[in-house]
C-alpha cells in the first residue's frame, strides 16, 4: 500500500519580491519561510526548494545506506550525509552532491565504497532525481 506524504506552500506576491511558507503537513514537524532571494543569492534566513530537496535526498540516502550496511553484516554506528543541491537561475537544478562520513566497524574500504555507490543509485530520491547528475564523496570516519 502506498504512503502519501504532503507539504503545502502558500506564496504571496510575485516571484522577485514575494515570499511564502512551506509546511510539512503529514508530520506537522515544521513550517519554513521560502523566498526567491534565498533561492538565488547567498542570503540566509529563508529556505528554498533545493535545500528542502537536499534534506529529502540526504535522509533517503542515509536510510538506504544503513539498510545495505546492515544486510552486509556491518551495521553503522553513525552516518552523516550532506546533500548539496545546485541551482542556476534560468537553468534549474543542476545536480546533487552527496558528502558522506560514516563510522562502520569491521567494513573494508572496498565494501564501504561499493555499498555507498549502490545506495546512491537506488535510494528512491536518487531515482526520482535521475534527470540530474548525482555525485558521491564517501569516507570512513
Amino acid at each position: 500500500m502506498a504512503k502519501t506524504s504532503e507539504a503545502t506552500t502558500l506564496w504571496r506576491g510575485d516571484l522577485m519580491t514575494g515570499s511564502g511558507t512551506t509546511s510539512l503537513d503529514s508530520s506537522e514537524a515544521a513550517e519554513f519561510a521560502v523566498s526567491w532571494k534565498a533561492r538565488s543569492t547567498d542570503e540566509t534566513g529563508d529556505t528554498n526548494p533545493e535545500e528542502l530537496l537536499g534534506a529529502a535526498h540526504s535522509a533517503c540516502f542515509s536510510m538506504a545506506f544503513a539498510n545495505a550496511l546492515a544486510e552486509n553484516g556491518t551495521p553503522p554506528e553513525n552516518i552523516q550525509v550532506t546533500a548539496a543541491v545546485s541551482f542556476v537561475p534560468g537553468t534549474g537544478i543542476t545536480g546533487s552532491h552527496l558528502l558522506v562520513s560514516a563510522k562502520i566497524p569491521g567494513i573494508s574500504e572496498e565494501d564501504f565504497q561499493r555499498l555507498a555507490a549502490d545506495a546512491k543509485e537506488n535510494c528512491p530520491v536518487s531515482q526520482a532525481l535521475a534527470g540530474i547528475p548525482i555525485t558521491l564523496e564517501a569516507s570512513l570516519a
